[in-house]
């Protein structure tokens, strides 16, 4: 059995020693994706292996290339190959690259393209980049549907190749408007002489172009396609997703979940400048160490009874990180709910009641068990009753908090995922606090 690691070793032994004409053969039955990572093994052949490999194959090449990475690849090429590259990439490819572009940098690349391809990516780039517009490509395969199959082949074998994908075919009127789709499947086990509208499937599922690209996703893993028509207002047909746009939407988003309930900038990479890295996490410091003063103004409102039992100073910590933990495992899944549709207006008393209930029998389990701790510790059956209690009631407000906050800042169209944490620790930690300290204040005649 031929491991990857053979193969990548192959493939490399014919890049360096076979001429132009036998790697223009080569590629045609190999990923550009494995190219690309033997180009980066070898960075003293880098370019040297890239001048052997045709234009087609050239503009796989830079659009599996990294987006931040794109441009500087394309700028090792003559303006004149740069050109040819351009021409051979998808439109959405072509967004995407001039998406993370400067001002200057982008003029360049349009600069380069053909008119028809400046049209095209001028019209992506005014929708906005996190929609079904956004992140669709102009290049499918539409037809009418009095053709027959055989006209349709014939069509097919002479706009095919450049399409972005050809596994379903569009049927259109004369303006444009979705009528219905035909899959290659169908066309190939049908006589030549049917009609496109006999095999026709009027009952299509497409997206509006103001879609969310999130929303997006989840039609795909609904149905399962590999395309997506993309639709106007009028059902006019404007474009496709693939779910190769879709595989790194998901990436995208997830990358951005966890950026931000973590406090970081979605656009912070682990191999970031310093500056990047400071101006991407110091403002979230800021935003905690706020509500830091605002949990260390209850504690400063119970000196007195600190004051008199010292040992609450030890225990403190406990309760509100245990609440902490508790209100972020209820975020993390309610977030992901949210994200995945699985949240709905018909299950959310039903979850919400189901997460009251686990925070009370967690918070009856950790509490009695702290409790235990708190009376061997202190020697004081109250002290143990005490830190119990807030221990239970602490728990029980994070798993709400967890649940609450999100859906509120959903609602209220901020991302969850952005803010939702800030708030869940302020919870757990102002009232942390107070149910412990509260309840010490209430009995600490029993506590000295």
């Amino acid at each position: 059995m031929k491991t990857e690691l053979n193969y990548k070793e192959f493939l490399e032994k014919l890049l360096r020693c076979a001429n132009e004409e036998e790697i223009s053969e080569l590629v045609e039955d190999i990923h550009p994706a494995d190219i690309l990572d033997i180009l980066h093994q070898n960075e003293d052949d880098f370019f040297k292996i890239l001048d052997l490999l045709p234009e087609w194959f050239l503009a796989d090449i830079v659009e599996e290339e990294d987006d931040e990475e794109k441009y500087e690849l394309l700028k090792r090429f003559s303006e004149g190959k740069q050109k040819n590259i351009l021409h051979e990439m998808s439109s959405d490819e072509l967004t995407d690259l001039v998406g993370v572009l400067d001002e200057e940098e982008s003029n360049d690349v349009l600069e380069k393209m053909d008119k028809e391809d400046r049209d095209d990516v001028n019209k992506l780039l005014s929708y906005k980049p996190d929609t079904a517009g956004g992140i669709m490509a102009t290049e499918f395969v539409s037809i009418r549907e009095n053709k027959t199959i055989e006209k349709t082949l014939k069509y097919l074998q002479k706009e095919g190749p450049e399409a972005e994908t050809a596994y379903y075919l569009y049927v259109v009127d004369n303006d444009d408007i979705l009528k219905g789709v035909v899959s290659l499947r169908d066309i190939v086990c049908n006589d030549f002489n049917t009609k496109i509208s006999d095999i026709t499937n009027t009952n299509v599922i497409s997206v509006p172009y103001y879609m969310d690209q999130e929303e997006v996703a989840q039609e795909f893993k609904k149905y399962g396609f590999l395309t997506i028509p993309v639709v106007d207002e009028k059902n006019k047909i404007l474009g496709i997703v693939t779910v190769d746009d879709i595989v790194d939407v998901m990436e995208e988003e997830t990358t951005e979940d966890i950026h931000r309930l973590g406090g970081v900038d979605e656009e912070e990479r682990v191999d970031g400048t310093l500056k990047e890295s400071i101006k991407s996490r110091l403002p979230w410091l800021i935003v905690n160490l706020v509500t830091a003063i605002l949990a260390a103004s209850v504690v400063g409102i119970f000196e007195g009874t600190i004051s008199k039992v010292v040992t609450l100073a030890t225990f403190m910590p406990i309760v509100a990180g245990m609440g902490g933990n508790a209100g972020t495992q209820s975020l993390t899944i309610v977030v992901r709910g949210i994200a995945l549709g699985e949240l709905t207006g018909e299950n959310a008393k039903r979850v919400f009641l189901k997460e009251l209930l686990v925070g009370l029998t967690t918070g009856i389990a950790i509490g009695f068990i702290i409790a235990v701790l708190g009376f061997i510790w202190e020697g004081n059956v109250i002290f143990g009753i005490v830190i119990g209690v807030a221990m239970i009631l602490n728990m029980m407000v994070a798993t709400m908090a967890g649940y609450i906050v999100p859906v509120i800042l959903k609602k209220l169209k901020i991302d969850p995922a952005l803010a939702s944490a800030v708030f869940v620790t302020t919870v757990t930690d102002v009232l942390g606090f107070f149910f412990f300290l509260g309840l010490a204040t209430a009995f600490i005649n029993y506590l000295i």
